[in-house]
């Protein structure tokens, strides 16, 4: 008799990846040093799509490979590269991904972090385009002055693992509540990795601000955390609280066509669709504070913006929201206060509006923005000025872990 096949557990992920990748070019992530780019240069390990392989194409040095690859090292030490983060802030893990590094990825690595301001860095020679080099006496004098081999470690010496062909992710969590600018990445002796992901939560010095400059207090970059949301069939809302423009309709919020809008579709007397569903996403604040102008841009969604939008705020400590994750934020309506009524949107292009919040002076921790009934935004801003209420908010606490639904990592 033939055995039956036993059922196989999907793999299990760290929660950590939920978060935004603090190095990834995309939001700035920068490489200031690499001891030797022979093979493939450093750059590759922070871009934001997922490796791939070209099993035909080679250069002149050897094999092309979509990541960070040195030469078959020959000589004493080991290499290692210095990586500016595009976010700054708290780090709670790593993705160490060797993918297509089957005979050639490096066999362990370390990481360490400093904290480093920008005006103490000494200044660097560009990198520029770097393939079949190795660092000069230049530059390795000119990093020598960041002693990186004393900064902190996150990452002790550990080995790396290969698993499957694409898709071999090496996970470390990082535990250390302080803030982090820039990281040095080790590997011993020498060989490639695809990609390096350090994830983890912005944190912004607010003392150092203007009072008087209304500041994005959603923004990614300083702390801001989709919270929970409804529907992420195409992109995942924290996208939308990213660095910078967006770039496509990729680097975008983009819900499923909802399948509950009647067959004929009907507006009322405001112009607003008459139709009983809505998708929402709710956003933990960099810092609590009061809303005065906030900002809709739905830049790339010409045939698939949402009709309208709503936004809502409330003030919750920290157990609350843990609360509220377990209950996908059944929170109830008397607890949000309307900052912006059911309101149109227009296509592709930057919606301004002025918050309720300029007469009522609330103070919030969190926001809800509700589309209606379906479509995308590619970036949400919530201008304002933070409040000294921020004590409900211990930020030496860990960042509480995040319910996971179905189809979440895959819409990261």
């Amino acid at each position: 008799m033939v055995d039956c096949p036993k059922e196989r557990k999907p793999p299990r992920f760290p929660d950590f990846i939920q978060l935004i990748d603090m190095a990834s070019e995309s939001v700035g992530g920068k490489i200031l040093f690499a001891t030797d780019d022979f093979f493939a240069p450093a750059e590759n390990l922070l871009k934001s799509d997922a490796p791939h392989f070209k099993e035909h194409e080679y250069t002149e040095f050897g094999k092309w490979m979509d990541g960070w690859e040195t030469r078959w090292r020959r000589i004493p030490g080991h290499d290692w590269c210095i990586i500016k983060l595009g976010i700054q802030g708290i780090i709670r893990g790593f993705d160490v991904d060797i993918s297509y590094f089957e005979g050639n990825y490096a066999p362990r690595m370390s990481i360490q972090a400093a904290n480093y301001p920008e005006d103490k860095l000494p200044e660097l020679p560009e990198r520029g385009l770097r393939l079949g080099t190795a660092a000069t006496a230049e530059e390795f004098e000119a990093i020598s002055e960041l002693k990186s081999e004393n900064w902190n470690y996150l990452v002790p010496l550990a080995e790396l693992q290969p698993g499957k062909r694409g898709s071999s992710h090496n996970y470390f969590p990082a535990n250390v509540n302080q803030r982090w600018t820039h990281i040095r990445l080790n590997i011993f002796p020498d060989g490639g990795i695809a990609r390096f992901r350090v994830y983890g939560t912005g944190q912004k010095n607010w003392t150092a601000t203007d009072p008087k400059e209304a500041l994005d207090l959603v923004t990614i970059a300083s702390g801001g955390v989709c919270v929970g949301f409804s529907n992420s069939y195409f992109g995942h809302p924290n996208n939308i609280i990213g660095v910078g423009i967006a770039k496509s309709i990729a680097d975008g919020w983009t819900t499923a066509r909802r399948l509950d809008r009647p067959p004929v579709l009907e507006r009322d007397e405001n112009g607003i669709l008459l139709v009983p569903g809505c998708e929402w996403a709710v956003f933990r604040l960099a810092h609590p504070g009061v809303i005065t102008q906030i900002e809709i841009d739905t830049k790339y969604f010409k045939g698939n913006f949402p009709d309208n939008c709503q936004l809502d705020g409330c003030i919750l400590t920290s157990q609350e929201e843990v609360d509220m994750i377990k209950q996908n934020w059944a929170l109830p309506d008397h607890k949000w206060k309307l900052l912006l009524p059911a309101t149109k949107l227009l296509p592709n292009q930057n919606n301004l509006f002025d918050s309720l919040t300029l007469e009522l002076q609330d103070v919030i921790t969190h926001a809800r923005l509700t589309i209606v009934p379906d479509g995308g935004v590619s970036r949400l801003r919530l201008k304002g000025f933070p409040s000294s209420i921020c004590l409900l908010w211990p930020r030496e606490k860990p960042t509480s872990r995040f319910s996971v639904k179905p189809g979440f990592r895959t819409n990261l």
